[in-house]
């Protein structure tokens, strides 16, 4: 016969967030299973947090009747066997709890907002879990729910409080067997943390492509426009120049330009070579070096000066 529970010590439970006072100021009593428990019922918790001030003293943990969204945000808990969830409006179920909660047996996330037969994938790494409600749950009505739950969990005995059937393992075993009969009955989902990640980075590829794309576009169009320019690198006293002004820059964003200028030849303006001779190759006298050659180029004599 199952024990009768305490009553909550006096005082408020500062209903909305998980923290280490409520915890200290719940019921905490010895199941009917014999599993030393945590009441934390009832408390408009929105996400699951805190929770290393239970110490790992108990076997289970009730967090019914809450707002919980996402079932994540677990400490190393190794004595954790039943997570009790009913009631709330868990939607995501987070990678990893293997490294947190390995050894949980139970999980009950009766009446919660599971509507992707993917969305359970994540519990495949709970090697002991046993025993799993999903009832009440969106995910239910999915064409062979019970077939994809039992293929994904094969240590599952109890799901939905019916045990899993031998006769049912065999089916799911033939229904999904490969991942593309898995992929063909797994609604495609969106992890927030996971997903974004990836997402951000095929977007940054893409972006990355499209600049060097039009970079190269422009190269091409100044190649075509200068073709009869030969391409030359860095001189030495360039060179020794942009090195020792890299020495003496005095911010990230001076170095970088800096660097660019040493990758280039193109020195910006504030340098000047030895001796005060400005290069064709520098930002600002490149314009007037290159218009005295196309004129040279020309026989056309500038101002001032003969022809020999």
């Amino acid at each position: 016969m199952a024990e009768a529970r305490p009553v909550p010590p006096a005082g408020p439970r500062l209903p909305g967030r998980l923290t280490a006072e409520l915890i200290s100021r719940s019921p905490q009593y010895m199941s009917c299973l014999k599993q030393y428990e945590i009441d934390l019922r009832g408390n408009k918790i929105a996400a699951i947090e805190n929770l290393g001030a239970t110490q790992n003293q108990f076997d289970s943990i009730d967090l019914s009747d809450n707002a919980i969204v996402r079932l994540d945000g677990f400490p190393k808990l190794l004595r954790l066997k039943q997570l009790i969830l009913n009631n709330n409006r868990v939607g995501r179920i987070a990678r990893g709890l293997d490294e947190h909660i390995p050894n949980l047996d139970t999980l009950i996330l009766t009446n919660n907002r599971i509507s992707n037969l993917q969305d359970i994938d994540p519990l495949a790494t709970l090697k002991k879990l046993e025993h799993l409600s999903l009832h009440g749950n969106p995910v239910v009505t999915k064409p062979n729910y019970r077939l994809y739950v039992v293929s994904k969990l094969p240590r599952l005995k109890i799901l939905d409080f019916k045990k899993v059937k031998q006769k049912e393992r065999d089916a799911a075993k033939a229904a999904f067997s490969s991942e593309e009969a898995q992929a063909s009955h797994a609604s495609k989902t969106f992890e927030p943390d996971e997903d974004l990640a990836a997402a951000q980075q095929q977007a940054g590829v893409r972006e990355g492509s499209a600049e060097a794309a039009e970079a190269g576009a422009g190269a091409q169009g100044e190649g075509e426009a200068a073709a009869a320019a030969p391409s030359t690198g860095p001189t030495q006293d360039q060179m020794v120049a942009i090195k020792a002004a890299i020495a003496n820059a005095q911010t990230l964003e001076e170095i970088q330009r800096l660097e660019e200028a040493l990758k280039t030849g193109h020195l910006p303006s504030e340098i000047k070579l030895a001796g005060g001779r400005a290069s064709a190759m520098e930002v600002d006298g490149g314009a007037e070096g290159g218009a005295e050659a196309a004129a040279g180029a020309n026989g056309d004599k500038p101002e001032g000066m003969e022809v020999g």
